[in-house]
């Protein structure tokens, strides 16, 4: 016979967090550098002759665009923190964009 825990042992079941506003404060500098490192390297990879690194660079910068324009609305709704370092990202996300599309 298998065991069971006492009713009285058992965990309570988990309530859904869904729609609860984190408090983890604004998007945090590295974030932001980080973001724009990696469109660097992109950029750097697609610059390459070899089909396969272009093809690498061009699909970290595909990813990469998605994940940026959630940051930026996460910085919206939690604070942006360093400008500096978000006008960076925004520079370097628009410049992707547009050498993609022109």
């Amino acid at each position: 016979m298998a065991h069971v825990a006492p009713t009285s042992h058992r965990r309570a079941p988990r309530t859904s967090h869904r729609g609860h506003r984190s408090a983890d404060g604004p998007v945090q500098i590295t974030s932001w550098l980080g973001l724009t490192l990696a469109f660097v390297v992109g950029l750097i990879l697609t610059a390459q002759s070899h089909v396969g690194v272009h093809a690498a660079g061009v699909t970290l910068l595909v990813m990469l665009v998605p994940i940026t324009i959630g940051v930026f609305v996460a910085a919206f709704r939690q604070g942006i923190g360093s400008w500096k370092a978000a006008l960076g990202t925004a520079a370097a996300l628009a410049f992707t964009l547009l050498k993609f599309f022109f």
